[in-house]
């Protein structure tokens, strides 16, 4: 990766949807050279793909929330399982007094209260501590 693939890539952070024209026209180099850089971004999995971004609002999760996880044993396992709940957006592990950071997601306090459950059930948790998400103030 060089520096015009990086500024490529943060134009399509900002609008993925943003024309190769208008990409080439930012960049100032051909429309070919665009789709080019694109395509082995592609091949070259750095870019895994393209999606869409809401607003925390228009999400259909009413209860969102971030779970600490500190785990004793196969972490491993720890972030298997975890992988396997729906109501788990992200999974991320983090140093310092926590392993695992999930962001988690729920339409139901009631469900909420049951995903925590689960989680505080798995084999290898052994402890956690949730935050609920109450605003965003940046995406």
């Amino acid at each position: 990766m060089d520096h015009l693939d990086t500024r490529l890539i943060a134009l399509l952070r900002e609008n993925a949807r943003t024309p190769v024209a208008t990409l080439a026209k930012q960049l100032q180099v051909s429309r070919g050279t665009v789709q080019n850089r694109i395509e082995r971004l592609l091949e070259d999995r750095v870019l895994l793909g393209f999606t869409v971004r809401t607003t925390p609002e228009a999400a259909s999760y009413r209860i969102r929330a971030i779970t600490m996880v500190r785990t004793e044993g196969d972490a491993d396992q720890v972030l298997r399982t975890l992988r396997g709940l729906p109501e788990v957006r992200a999974l991320h592990t983090t140093n310092g007094r926590w392993d695992i950071v999930a962001e988690l997601a729920t339409d139901t306090l009631q469900e909420f209260d049951e995903v925590l459950r689960r989680i505080g059930k798995v084999k290898g948790v052994a402890n956690t501590e949730t935050s609920l998400l109450l605003s965003t103030h940046k995406l």
